[in-house]
């Protein structure tokens, strides 16, 4: 049997930073577990974040009016994608898992790992309109976010000055990892590490490292399947009559995003829910 792989795209600048020592633990014991772990160091690799036309070797389907969406998915199709970009996609292919490992800035990735996302990510690579979701390119693949906050968790409760963290990571769980198909694993959120005493964030790394046992076991997050959409222009794509009709008694929305004007399932971005949940 061939053996697995997991890919850990990390961005942060420091040898000695909390991240570092996060990953530095997923990448042991995953190891340990057997696991092929690939890192991608995108500082130390001076990523290029921007997308430009230097992503494309070769020339241009409409040199005047430059769509990177539209060239990158052509330069994918003919395999003429810049050097840095391919191999990121080869390994991208070759994982069952990805990691995401940062610290939140505004509410997001660092500039760096969003170009990794940007470009990386291309259409025909990672999704099309036919290809998307829960029908994505990569529905046999799971990805997840463990991230580093300067905010403590009270901060981003729904009653807190940042709002609900449910809310903060829809965007990036549902819009970029979903979207391409990742069945998406819960966030391993590390709280405000570097104002933490070190018996703090000691737990911290030994409560990863036990998650890191049955990781690739955990049950995705709960997203509303395609199935719940007209799925054409025509349609407009979006939520069936019947669905909307079927979901009217229930107390919650369906998703953080899909919540048709009522409360927010509790924790729909941050933990796995069975479905009697």
């Amino acid at each position: 049997m061939a053996q697995k792989t997991v890919l850990i795209v990390y961005a942060h600048q420091s040898l000695g930073s909390f991240n570092s020592a996060v990953r530095d633990v997923a990448a042991k014991e995953l190891s340990k577990q057997g696991y092929r772990v690939i890192v991608s160091d995108l500082y130390a690799m001076n990523f290029k974040a921007n997308s430009t036309q230097d992503d494309i070797i070769g020339d241009l389907e409409n040199p005047e009016l430059f769509q990177y969406g539209e060239e990158t998915m052509r330069a994918w199709m003919k395999g003429c994608l810049s050097d840095d970009i391919k191999a990121e996609q080869r390994k991208v292919k070759e994982a069952e898992l990805i990691i995401f490992q940062f610290p939140l800035y505004w509410f997001s990735v660092p500039a760096i790992m969003k170009g990794w996302m940007d470009r990386v990510l291309t259409q025909g690579f990672a999704f099309s309109l036919e290809k998307m979701y829960n029908n994505g390119i990569f529905k046999d693949k799971k990805a997840m976010l463990s991230f580093t906050t300067g905010a403590t968790e009270s901060m981003f409760r729904p009653d807190g000055i940042n709002g609900d963290i449910n809310v903060t990571l829809w965007p990036l769980q549902n819009g970029t990892l979903h979207f391409c198909g990742f069945q998406v694993l819960a966030p391993q959120i590390f709280w405000n590490p570097a104002h933490c005493p070190l018996a703090v964030r000691t737990a911290m790394l030994q409560g990863w490292h036990e998650r890191l046992k049955g990781l690739l076991a955990e049950k995705p997050l709960t997203f509303a399947p395609c199935e719940f959409f007209g799925l054409n222009f025509q349609q407009g794509f979006l939520l069936l009559p019947q669905v909307k009709e079927e979901q009217q008694s229930n107390t919650y929305g369906i998703t953080t995003g899909h919540h048709l004007g009522k409360p927010l399932p509790p924790d729909n971005q941050t933990k796995a829910h069975s479905p009697d949940d």
